[in-house]
């Protein structure tokens, strides 16, 4: 598997079995950042927000890939969706690996979401907060999946993302190791622990 991060919560994940592009977004839609063509052969997005759910910007080859993907049910807010409405959290099991994508999360997980996500391989979660859950929910979540490889998304940075999210740095200051790349692309079998990928502006 070969992960790429085209900054916010967009990633491509290219497998042996098939590629799939998670939550990419729209023109315009996220400060600093602008979407490349994408090709692929699914693409998935955790809710129908534009920052999240520009599947036209994605060309789809017409291969059927050979992977599951599951969506669990869950929250953009912590009351009942309320606030912002509905997110789908992806479980994607491919190339003998479980890929987590929490999509816009906003709230802590029930002990039978935890049990629907499982022990993920890669976990790809926001941490920015404000929209999301914050870093402190989602070093707790961490704590509780206990994945291989953790990949915070949904952050500010320098040059891109919302100006009332937080940057990465208020999630990684929680963890004893934390590795900075100098790519936005990542083999998860060359990784573990909390990777944070750059982001490609």
């Amino acid at each position: 598997m070969i992960l790429t991060w085209y900054g916010h919560a967009c990633f491509l994940a290219e497998t042996a079995a098939g590629s799939v592009v998670f939550d990419p977004y729209a023109p315009g839609s996220v400060p600093g950042l602008t979407l490349p063509p994408l090709r692929a052969d699914a693409v998935v997005c955790s809710h129908g927000h534009r920052d999240h759910a520009h599947a036209a910007g994605v060309t789809l080859s017409g291969r059927k890939p050979d992977f599951t993907i599951r969506a669990i049910p869950s929250f953009h807010d912590d009351r009942s969706g309320t606030l912002r409405g509905e997110n789908r959290i992806h479980v994607l099991e491919a190339d003998g690996l479980r890929l987590v994508h929490m999509g816009d999360l906003g709230h802590m997980l029930s002990e039978e979401q935890l049990a629907a996500v499982g022990k993920p391989d890669v976990l790809l979660i926001p941490v920015g907060g404000h929209y999301t859950i914050g870093p402190a929910a989602a070093e707790k979540l961490v704590r509780a999946l206990r994945p291989r490889l953790t990949i915070p998304m949904h952050y500010r940075g320098e040059g891109f993302g919302y100006d009332v999210i937080g940057p990465v740095e208020d999630f990684t200051h929680l963890f004893d190791t934390v590795t900075f790349r100098s790519s936005n692309v990542l083999d998860p079998a060359e990784a573990e622990g909390v990777v944070v990928l750059r982001c490609p502006v």
